[in-house]
């Protein structure tokens, strides 16, 4: 296939898929599956600032960039940072379905939200488990009509998934963040954290036959947080724009370092914003299938973006963002917290 026949065909996908997921009927249900992490929080700031077009029905914490128990709490703080003490906050799985869990303090610092003092939440932790209220949720509510938003590691929804595929049909679609193609790995040379982290996760995930749409590195190494983006935030003189340009000095210096960037990437923020507009990504309907046997290549995902195999597409693998339409909406909404 020539280059312009692949770039029309990558067009042609794009917009297929977003008249299939494009919902006329707003807000959109969806539930946020999470291990804040700084660019997790401004995710979740993201939709809490859109009740118009987004419902978030509960936030389920996940163990991935710090432990479960700082997860949890994060995800509550961020609440409670945007005025939404209301929206419920549940544990999740603790640990990888198979293996030992590997964290990124290294990144995120050793709380997750390191950066500026923030006070413990005062909103409850419910009591039920993440993985039930995922399954009672899907179960309870209209068949096609809730939207699963993972920004972690995927332990969580693959449990749901495990202990009730009758759910998997019910999912309107889930948008997630992790995987990479042409920006291989950031926590290994071959792998992106999310997808490493759990790689079975993933594997049940990708293979489910839910609809899935996927933003990987190539689309958020594009969503760089240089110093106007930032400074945009600080200049809101609000508590949320002030804790996210907060964050985002801290998180940034070690993307800065490592890539020699002019800034870092706000990763989990694309999955909401893709929700609320499709039209500034571009992708391509493709096969991807999760490595998980390779020590060499674990949580590797395999995206067959040339479609030189005959793998059936499972997922919308993103590779280009509008970013000053990114930052533009991600400033107008924070502004409104």
């Amino acid at each position: 296939m020539s280059a312009a026949l692949r770039t029309h065909a990558s067009r042609v996908d794009s917009q297929v898929e977003l008249q299939r997921n494009t919902n006329p009927r707003m807000p959109r249900n969806i539930i946020i599956d999470t291990d804040p992490g700084q660019d997790d929080a401004v995710a979740i700031l993201l939709a809490l600032a859109s009740p118009g077009e987004i419902e978030v029905l509960g936030i389920t914490a996940v163990a991935g960039n710090v432990p479960l128990p700082l997860t949890q709490k994060n995800a509550r703080i961020v609440c409670e940072l945007a005025g939404r003490p209301d929206v419920p906050v549940f544990a999740g799985c603790s640990a990888p379905l198979t293996r030992t869990l590997v964290t990124a303090e290294h990144v995120h610092g050793k709380t997750g939200l390191d950066g500026p003092q923030l006070s413990d939440p005062t909103m409850p932790l419910q009591e039920w488990h993440g993985v039930d209220f995922i399954i009672d949720t899907l179960r309870r509510e209209p068949s096609g009509t809730v939207t699963l938003c993972p920004l972690g590691p995927l332990t969580n929804i693959a449990t749901a998934f495990q202990r009730a595929p009758d759910i998997i049909a019910r999912v309107a679609e889930i948008v997630l963040m992790g995987g990479a193609y042409f920006q291989v790995g950031n926590i290994t040379p071959a792998a992106e954290f999310n997808i490493y982290v759990d790689p079975e996760a993933a594997e049940i995930v990708f293979r489910s036959g839910a609809p899935i749409t996927t933003m990987p590195l190539d689309v958020t190494h594009k969503a760089l947080t240089t110093a106007p983006h930032v400074q945009g935030f600080r200049n809101m003189g609000t508590k949320a724009g002030t804790m996210v340009a907060a964050w985002t000095d801290f998180f940034e210096r070690f993307d800065k370092e490592k890539y020699g960037s002019d800034g870092a990437p706000l990763h989990d923020p694309c999955v909401i914003a893709y929700l609320l507009e499709p039209e500034m990504f571009s992708g391509r309907h493709v096969n991807v299938e999760i490595e998980t046997k390779s020590n060499l290549t674990r949580g590797m995902t395999v995206a067959d973006w040339w479609r030189v195999t005959d793998r059936t597409p499972n997922a919308m693998f993103m590779g280009h963002l509008d970013a000053d339409r990114f930052f533009d909406l991600l400033t107008e909404r924070i502004a409104r917290l």
